[in-house]
């Protein structure tokens, strides 16, 4: 009989990537997550690790028994979620929300608000992660429901961990100062801006990835003034004439600084798409479902964070 907690540690392995990433992540020396493999490979008669390099990598053998895990533990999921139903449908317990900032000012903190003002024997603990780190949280079990971007770096949709579904489509506007001639329009194209100087993204970052992909779109290439990460970075920069910047519609900037944010129109109009994203098989448990049923709620209202 197999047991379940080398197949936790197999499933970790494939998750971070080496023996020591997963071994951390499960609190385990590398020795330990290494001898539990060396276990679960003589169990099954089969060679599961592999030498790549100076690493290890996963064999053909464990990438099939990988398949079989990942929907054991999903059906664990829909078991566990199940058996907290019957016990109560007041959600009760610990739920673990966590996304990037704007998710986190926006979405996340409303939640967490009504969520412990229905239900008191329910407590929300709101965790700011960068989206990259929110699907390890999910894997880890150190989160619960997250918000996240969508992006190409995320798991693939179909992945069965985890069970990730569209919330909202945050468009970016023009952020320019007030006296700027282009904050007088009602709306603006992005060939509107071809001429500008542009304060864009570091990269690697989603939000430059966005803006670059829509300016291309649009054909032409920005000229790339300044470069920041945060959007209240962006903002002063702006602020001091240093330039134009697109922002999501949902970020929040500092109300001291005079600014104009003007909606984009035309075809090639960027936005980004936010997703909830939970653990495989979890939307059963009265928590989580009334976290969901309470974030649609929020996106669908009249106080909606996006337009």
């Amino acid at each position: 009989m197999i047991d379940l907690r080398r197949l936790a540690v197999l499933r970790a392995i494939a998750h971070y990537g080496t023996v020591t990433a997963a071994a951390q992540a499960l609190h385990l020396s590398p020795s330990a997550a290494s001898q539990q493999m060396r276990r679960l490979s003589r169990d099954l008669g089969v060679p599961l690790l592999e030498p790549h390099g100076r690493r290890v990598r996963l064999a053909p053998a464990a990438r099939v028994l990988l398949r079989h895990a990942d929907r054991m533990e999903r059906y664990w999921q829909r078991a566990e979620a199940g058996m907290h139903a019957t016990v109560s449908a007041a959600p009760k317990g610990v739920l673990r929300l966590a996304g990037f900032p704007t998710a986190v000012s926006v979405l996340l903190a409303p939640l967490a608000a009504r969520l412990g003002a229905q239900w008191p024997d329910l407590t929300v603990q709101v965790r700011e992660s960068e989206p990259r780190d929110c699907f390890d949280l999910l894997f880890s079990g150190d989160a619960d429901l997250v918000i996240v971007e969508a992006t190409a770096d995320n798991p693939p949709y179909g992945d069965s961990r985890f069970d990730q579904r569209p919330l909202l489509d945050d468009p970016f506007d023009l952020l320019t100062p007030r006296g700027h001639p282009l904050a007088q329009r009602s709306a603006v194209t992005l060939q509107d801006l071809a001429h500008e100087p542009w304060i864009v993204g570091t990269p690697g970052s989603s939000a430059r990835h966005v803006v670059l992909a829509a300016c291309n779109s649009a054909g032409f290439t920005p000229d790339i003034a300044h470069q920041a990460l945060e959007w209240t970075v962006v903002a002063a920069l702006v602020a001091h004439g240093l330039g134009i910047a697109l922002v999501p519609h949902a970020a929040s900037l500092p109300p001291r600084l005079d600014l104009a944010r003007t909606p984009l129109t035309g075809p090639a109009k960027p936005s980004r798409r936010l997703l909830s994203v939970i653990r495989g098989g979890s939307g059963h448990h009265p928590a989580i479902a009334a976290a969901l049923a309470h974030l649609d709620t929020l996106v669908a209202g009249p106080e909606r964070p996006a337009g």
